[in-house]
């Protein structure tokens, strides 16, 4: 009995099992429902905007232009613009990222105790909607009411900037200014991506052997020699794997640049895909703003090439000799150069910045290793423990203090928040904004729209990524890394190349203004990551487990529910995690097929609060906080998971 239940050997295979695999049959059961959603929301509409970037819109009817809208690019002067605003806004934000997370990532390692605390704090940022971090610092970065004005005029440094030439002037006008409103934008998306760089790349730390540093330590190397040859060695793949997806993320961002600037003052910071959106959207071009969608597709690709090497098995071997070695510097000094020619007068504020963030890190090290060598280790402990402390509490300042500002204005009276007084702390505290909030908005509609789409395709999601993740990860059959491939493609696909063919979908099926098509759409970009994830973390489950269960009589379908599905509630809580999160934070498609009030998420309802130059600042904190709180507090119960997720899947690949 135990014998038939065991996988067969080579011999008892049947002709179709040696042609498709042994266990094609049970892998096209558990590949069909993520291969159906996949193709009729990805794949289908990736075609149908390739047909439709061959038309152009007439009246009511579409006719066929074969490459002009492609050659009309060419003479584009708002495409043009849009491409190197994503390249400038993107190359910026991942290289201060990498260095602040970097920096971030080495101070919680060095944390023996609280690090569990601190990494929670230092997550909120990332966790907390994109709608919430614009409004913040709108807020913040306003140029009469703001408090970075009011706190960099007070504290002296505001007219210091000035006299260096930071700032053309001061005040400053920074989302309103074309010189300022770019490093703004950037500011902003650096400040809610750190997070995400340093937990992985803490997790990157934890994987490096402890006797490496013992053996440099005995050999005589200094802190920056370590460092430089056994801490980044060992997280160039977690570095590698985490700049390009943040990459990808980050070049076709929309919601962030949209909510902060509209893509203004004039065209400074619209990227491609605010110009796809204008020309799709608000012009009816649909063929045009596909094409400006397609024609990035090589950039992307490109991205996707670097990250499915890095994530083959072989991956160690990939980095080995001299050219493959020298490949980081050529990068590097290629994006310099391209980075000087695009932006020269945001690369030497960049340049100042990034130099004195370094020669601060250096002093502060070397000062360390000195009265190390000397003897002197009581004073190189306090020097080390004095720089980690200011350190953190810069961090968590940087991390914390627009948070901080969102809670206290939530609670302030309509007439604290216009004259601006008792700016820290509200002066008495009311509910006013919150009573305000509910009466003047259809707030609570919104909010349970938000909770029935995010838990529905939460829901969609784990179904399916658990099937095919277990799949792809267990089970042989012919064409497993084709199919894992393009799961990958599918997760990367920006939503800025389908959202114009599932817009056009949606018309013609009549579910615009519909629930329905949030939780039809949000599927694409759901399912691709949460299969991705699961499939790195069933593969690190030890397959003996269920081979004792096949042994014992299990079929495969039990042994995968009884034995692989509960050793895997920590991958499927950081998909539940990633997937919630998502949903609930997503404005694109909700800002593009929602247009009634009756229907809209909290999102793109919260942006709908702010009427030309009226903004709400007291209602707005108080949706904010109530949109935050119940991802943070998801966040915080299911930290440890999250970490454990990320270890097991998507960061060791």
């Amino acid at each position: 009995m135990a014998g038939a239940s065991s996988p067969p050997g080579p011999g008892s295979l049947t002709r179709t099992q040696r042609r498709l695999g042994r266990d094609w049959r049970l892998a096209a059961l558990f590949l069909a429902p993520t291969a159906v959603l996949v193709s009729a929301l990805v794949l289908v509409p990736i075609g149908r905007s390739v047909v439709t970037s061959t038309t152009e819109r007439h009246g009511q009817d579409s006719v066929f232009v074969g490459l002009d809208n492609y050659l009309a690019l060419a003479g584009d002067e708002q495409f043009r613009t849009g491409v190197v605003n994503s390249f400038v806004f993107t190359a910026y934000a991942e290289i201060f990222k990498v260095v602040l997370g970097l920096a971030a990532a080495l101070l919680l390692h060095r944390q023996r105790r609280g690090r569990a605390l601190l990494t929670g704090l230092l997550l909120v940022p990332w966790v907390v909607p994109t709608v919430v971090t614009a409004f913040s610092w709108r807020a913040l970065l306003d140029p009469i009411f703001g408090s970075v004005n009011t706190l960099l005029t007070t504290s002296g440094i505001g007219p210091l900037l000035a006299d260096m030439h930071l700032v053309d002037s001061w005040p400053a006008g920074w989302l309103s200014d074309p010189s300022l409103a770019m490093p703004s934008v950037i500011l902003v998306n650096v400040w809610k991506g750190v997070p995400f760089f340093a937990v992985c790349f803490l997790a990157g730390l934890k994987a490096i052997p402890a006797d490496l540093y013992e053996a440099a330590t005995i050999d005589g190397a200094s802190s920056w020699q370590k460092f430089a040859n056994v801490t980044l060695p060992g997280l160039r793949h977690v570095i590698t794997v985490t700049v390009t997806l943040s990459s990808i993320w980050t070049f076709n961002n929309f919601d962030l640049i949209w909510l902060l600037t509209q893509g203004g003052p004039g065209d400074v910071t619209a990227p491609y895909v605010l110009v796809a959106y204008s020309k799709a959207i608000l012009q009816l071009q649909y063929g045009a703003g596909a094409a400006v969608t397609l024609v990035m597709l090589p950039v992307i690709g490109a991205l996707v090439f670097v990250l499915v090497r890095l994530l083959r098995q072989d991956n160690a071997a990939q980095w080995t000799g001299p050219a493959r070695k020298g490949l980081p510097w050529v990068i590097t000094a290629v994006v310099t150069g391209l980075l000087a020619w695009a932006s020269p007068q945001i690369f030497w504020k960049a340049a100042v910045v990034l130099a004195v963030f370094l020669l601060v890190a250096a002093a502060v090290g070397r000062l360390v290793s000195t009265l190390g060598s000397r003897g002197g280790r009581r004073a190189s402990a306090l020097v080390s423990g004095l720089g980690s402390g200011v350190a953190l509490a810069g961090l968590l300042a940087f991390v914390l203090g627009p948070l901080y500002w969102i809670a206290v204005t939530a609670f302030k009276s309509e007439g604290q928040v216009v004259m601006r007084t008792n700016d820290l702390w509200p002066t008495p505290w009311t509910w006013e904004q919150f009573s305000a909030l509910f009466a003047n908005q259809p707030f609570g509609r919104w909010y349970l729209n938000t909770i029935l789409v995010s838990a529905a395709s939460t829901a969609v999601a784990l179904v399916c990524a658990a099937l095919a993740g277990y799949a792809l990860a267990r089970l042989r059959f012919r064409g497993a890394q084709g199919f894992t491939v393009t799961v990958l493609l599918t997760y990367v696909m920006p939503g800025a190349l389908l959202f114009i063919p599932l817009y056009q979908l949606l018309i013609g099926v009549r579910l615009t203004d519909s629930l329905w098509s949030l939780v039809l759409t949000y599927p694409t970009f759901t399912i691709p990551f949460a299969t991705w994830l699961l499939t790195g973390y069933f593969a690190s489950i030890p397959i003996e487990l269920e081979e004792a269960a096949l042994v014992d009589g299990s079929t495969r379908i039990q042994a995968f529910r009884r034995v692989v599905l509960p050793l895997a509630k920590p991958g499927l809580l950081a998909v539940a995690l990633f997937t919630l999160t998502n949903a609930w934070n997503e404005f694109l498609f909700a800002f593009v097929f929602i247009t009634k009030d009756e229907y809209k998420t909290l999102p793109v309802g919260m942006q709908s609060m702010i009427a030309g130059d009226v903004v709400p600042q007291g209602q707005l904190a108080a949706a904010s906080l109530l949109v935050s709180i119940p991802v943070v507090v998801m966040y915080a119960f299911g930290q440890r998971f999250l970490t454990e997720g990320l270890t097991a899947g998507a960061v060791k690949g």
